[in-house]
């Protein structure tokens, strides 16, 4: 279970990378949707796990590995916005998070055999 103190600066990572993201993100990765929905810390508090979801792409991949290559630009953005409430920035890793894709397969699923039931 996570400290208080990870979950709160977890939060301020998740508000403020978010922020980063809108603002930078346009000249990275283009007219793609990215939303932070989640960011994990270790006990130390030096990495964090940022998790996103990318939407109004065709290759997530590629929308990922674009952002991965700028992270150095976007952690100095961050950087910035959150250096006088954390003593050390944490390292940062992006994963992909396909939970909302998911959910979104499983509807579709789920449409699928109400409407062959009803036939």
């Amino acid at each position: 279970m996570a400290s208080k103190r990870q979950m709160q600066v977890s939060e301020l990572i998740k508000r403020h990378f978010s922020d980063v993201l809108r603002e930078e993100g346009y000249y990275i990765y283009g007219s793609a949707l990215v939303t932070v929905t989640q960011v994990e810390l270790t006990p130390d508090l030096s990495l964090a796990s940022i998790y996103v979801s990318i939407f109004n792409v065709e290759d997530k991949e590629l929308a990922l590995e674009q952002i991965k290559e700028n992270l150095w630009k976007l952690k100095q953005n961050l950087a910035k916005r959150i250096r006088n409430k954390v003593r050390r920035i944490p390292q940062l890793r992006l994963f992909l998070d396909e939970t909302l894709d998911e959910l979104s397969r499983i509807d579709e699923l789920i449409a699928k055999y109400k409407n062959n039931s009803s036939s």
